[in-house]
């Protein structure tokens, strides 16, 4: 299959990571910062007299900005995003959904009602769900979530919906896909990859190729429907990287 990505415009719905500076933060964790390494005569600052900018960088992928996870999120297995993920452009949607309180928990809910409505049977071959929640701005670059700011998250209906739908890539901008203090259950994240509650083994069914990507921002102005995607990570052999999902849209 020959692809002409002239024809395509590319946008980026990653959150830059700007290292020392505004990010965006999980749970309260460290910030995500640089430095100069100095070892001996090498100075990595030009800044410094050094030769060359030669930084150490600390940070944790799951909390500092948009990455990518593989089922090793949950089990003893340490098993590799990077390995898991096969799919380099693949067939996605766009949908945005304005979660609301559907319980007596006060929380933001994602529902599968809300899902059925939103694509309107046209999940169709699409191997790529991407849910952008109301409010949306630019504040989600920067957004500290924790206790005090508890982010909309999927109902455990709606990721039964998902999976019957069979997608299996999901994207969304919050940092989580369950609420992010539930007492370690991830239910959401174990109906996903088929996982059984409480159990932290791969089995037959698991869906080994089945990613989560958290934290993304879709700026307003990109339009809902069909679009190509092409989920960059980086290189790591962990159950999580950093990444840089790319939509395509055609120009024409």
């Amino acid at each position: 299959m020959y692809i002409d990505l002239n024809k395509f415009e590319t946008i980026d719905i990653s959150i830059p990571l700007c290292f020392n500076g505004e990010q965006p933060n999980a749970y309260g964790v460290e910030r995500a910062t640089s430095r100069p390494v100095i070892a001996g005569e090498l100075i990595g600052d030009t800044r410094r007299g050094g030769s060359v900018n030669f930084e150490q960088y600390t940070f944790i992928p799951h909390c500092n900005g948009t990455h990518t996870e593989c089922v090793g999120h949950i089990t003893h297995e340490r098993i590799s995003v990077r390995q898991c993920l096969g799919d380099v452009i693949l067939p996605a949607i766009l949908v945005t959904i304005d979660p609301a309180n559907t319980d007596d928990s006060g929380d933001k809910l994602i529902s599968a009602e809300m899902l059925l409505t939103t694509l309107a049977g046209n999940a169709g071959l699409r191997s790529a769900l991407i849910v952008r929640t109301l409010p949306n701005d630019d504040s989600k670059l920067t957004a500290n979530y924790g206790e005090g700011n508890v982010p909309a998250y999927f109902a455990p209906e709606a990721m039964d919906f998902i999976v019957e739908q069979g997608f299996r890539h999901l994207l969304v901008d919050v940092p989580s896909i369950d609420r992010i203090f539930d007492d370690g259950q991830l239910i959401n994240h174990r109906k996903f990859w088929n996982v059984e509650p409480g159990k932290f083994e791969v089995s037959p069914g698991t869906r080994l190729n089945n990613t989560i990507t958290e934290m993304i921002y879709v700026p307003s102005e990109v339009a809902d429907g069909e679009y190509l995607l092409n989920l960059q990570i980086a290189p790591f052999e962990s159950e999580c990287a950093p990444s840089r999902p790319i939509l395509l849209r055609a120009t024409n």
